[in-house]
């Protein structure tokens, strides 16, 4: 088992990563996670709103929209600047979300998240392109397999040993 904070902190640099491969993933995944959790007292705004089923499902839809979206090729690469700044967006939401739960601070989890999600979302691009010139495979294809990845490393991270939430 390891230490709830080494914990949190591994879930926040994943989670971010993951955010910088598919935006609305990685959100979507933590709040259907809180969503199936049970609600601790006096727990704070953020959690409560990520914990909702309402916001859960409402990010699952945007989830599912981006994995699609992400197949056509009118859409834009994830570094140019306004889809960068959302990835960074969400790698801090979840991020700040994490660290709130473990009763830290959210700026520091929301730093964290976001340069993870940046970092990502170049490395990301890079490798799937490479992927896709050395298995000579369409770029759709090499992009659901990125679906798949993003999915299950998520629900891996969620599963971390630990204590509770």
């Amino acid at each position: 088992m390891i230490s709830p904070r080494t914990r949190t902190f591994l879930q926040t640099l994943g989670l971010g990563a993951l955010a910088g491969m598919r935006s609305m993933a990685a959100p979507a995944l933590l709040s259907d996670h809180l969503a199936r959790q049970p609600a601790p007292p006096n727990e704070d705004k953020l959690i409560r709103r990520m914990s909702s089923p309402r916001t859960s499902a409402l990010l699952k839809w945007l989830a599912a929209g981006e994995m699609m979206g992400d197949k056509l090729p009118v859409t834009p690469d994830r570094t140019i600047l306004p889809f960068l700044l959302g990835r960074a967006g969400s790698g801090a939401l979840v991020g700040a979300t994490l660290f709130a739960a473990d009763g830290r601070r959210r700026g520091a989890g929301a730093l964290l998240g976001s340069v993870a999600a940046v970092a990502a979302a170049y490395g990301s691009l890079r490798l799937r392109r490479r992927a896709g010139q050395k298995l000579h495979v369409r770029d759709p294809l090499v992009g659901a397999a990125e679906d798949a990845l993003v999915a299950g490393s998520g629900l891996g991270l969620l599963k971390l040993p630990g204590p509770g939430r």
